[in-house]
């Protein structure tokens, strides 16, 4: 064990260690069996799992070798648990079993404090006292949760940690440096970015406003995100316009934040080129968006209304599409370098802001094309420009030819558009 202080014996500490956390544990669980059963089934009280420890660090220390005493004792401390739990089940139909699992790993403290460093039996009292504490939270959770969310997980387990290991390292086209193991890596880092923004709008900011609304649906997908926003601003009042912008502008940002953590899991040397240039856009796309929400009226509280967007991330059908147009960005990409140089590659960077631009930067980021870095950042900077005229585009689309978002959409992505193509001019001058 780690001494605690220099001069102390090592089994004061540990006694006074193993006592100090089974009270805790005493304490918290008593609270929560009082809470859920009553006076009449509970198991013992807060001093009850102080004795349990303690007991359990006296047998530990009286045979430390063989620890048949430690397992004896653990053995009865079991039986008399079974019998409680026997007559709570029959007497007063009471199944729980939380309680009792907690009692063996008090009465197992004595060595694991004894054995392990700190911050292990530190770790594992931590975490008993939060899952006891925590339980009407998972009950909240668990009731909305959707039918298939396991199964969303499963996916997720599946397309890391089963298909990509076992994907082959091999080019697929001869003369082109792409294997299945880089295409499925950026399919599995793509879709854990948007199945962790899909989790913290369903279930952390599932009553969100407006403006996050723009946040959470920027780290999935902003064209997306600005698509629906802007649908649902036609049912809106036209003092809510700015809110709705500012919203979009957000999404935008949360886009360049998106970019930063993809393009430094892949590549950090792009990364270094790269970042002073997608943090200022993200701050400019970002200040101006407050700057729009400010101007809405205060009554408007910027309550998002509607259906709430469950669609899944994590469908089959979306990682296929998403391994497909890397393959194809990076045959074009190839092929373009080869027959048209980097003057293509400026072309081709432009034209895929039409589309999803995300498997054309990370193609480029994984050296998959053989790219030099100045012109992987300056064709990425080139297809986050041209997507942001795109994303512009969808919102007038989408909002309708007498929305109230026109004005406030033209000065806004004005700005984000004009701030981006001086940066992009910067750099190549630079």
């Amino acid at each position: 064990m780690e001494k605690v202080t220099g001069y102390l014996p090592d089994e004061l500490v540990t006694f006074l260690l193993v006592t100090v956390f089974s009270l805790l544990i005493g304490l918290s669980q008593r609270r929560i069996s009082l809470k859920r059963e009553g006076e009449t089934t509970l198991f013992g009280t807060d001093r009850t799992f102080t004795f349990i420890g303690i007991l359990g660090y006296l047998l530990y220390i009286l045979e430390p070798d063989d620890y048949r005493l430690f397992m004896g004792g653990g053995a009865v401390l079991g039986l008399l648990l079974a019998l409680n739990y026997y007559v709570k089940q029959m007497k007063y139909h009471v199944f729980g079993v939380t309680t009792i699992v907690i009692a063996l790993i008090t009465y197992c403290l004595a060595p694991i404090v004894a054995t392990q460093p700190s911050w292990f039996y530190i770790m594992v009292v931590v975490t008993v006292l939060l899952f006891t504490e925590l339980k009407h939270t998972f009950t909240e959770l668990a009731q909305r949760m959707k039918n298939d969310e396991m199964i969303t997980l499963a996916k997720f387990l599946a397309i890391s940690g089963i298909i990509l290991p076992m994907l082959p390292r091999q080019n697929m086209i001869p003369g082109i440096d792409l294997t299945p193991h880089a295409v499925w890596l950026a399919t599995v880092v793509v879709s854990g970015v948007s199945y962790l923004s899909y989790l913290l709008r369903r279930y952390v900011f599932r009553q969100s406003g407006i403006l996050m609304s723009g946040v959470i649906g920027g780290l999935y997908s902003s064209t997306a995100t600005i698509a629906v926003l802007a649908r649902k601003s036609r049912k809106a009042e036209a003092d809510e316009a700015p809110e709705y912008v500012a919203a979009m502008l957000m999404a935008v940002s949360m886009m360049f934040l998106r970019f930063l953590i993809l393009i430094g899991i892949f590549s950090r040397e792009t990364l270094a080129a790269i970042y002073p240039y997608l943090l200022v856009m993200a701050l400019i796309a970002g200040g101006t968006a407050w700057y729009i929400h400010s101007r809405r009226p205060v009554a408007i509280q910027g309550q998002m209304e509607g259906e709430e967007d469950s669609s899944n991330p994590l469908e089959f059908k979306v990682a296929l599409i998403f391994a497909m147009l890397f393959i194809v960005f990076t045959v074009v990409t190839h092929y373009t370098l080869v027959y048209a140089g980097t003057g293509g590659l400026t072309v081709l960077s432009f034209v895929s802001g039409l589309s999803d631009i995300t498997p054309f930067i990370l193609n480029l980021v994984q050296g998959t094309g053989g790219v030099a870095i100045l012109v992987i950042t300056a064709c990425s900077l080139q297809a986050i420009l041209s997507n942001i005229l795109v994303n512009f585009c969808y919102g007038l689309f989408f909002a309708g030819r007498k929305s109230a978002l026109r004005p406030w959409m033209v000065r806004g992505f004005g700005v984000v558009i004009a701030a981006n193509a001086v940066l992009l001019t910067l750099f190549y001058l630079l």
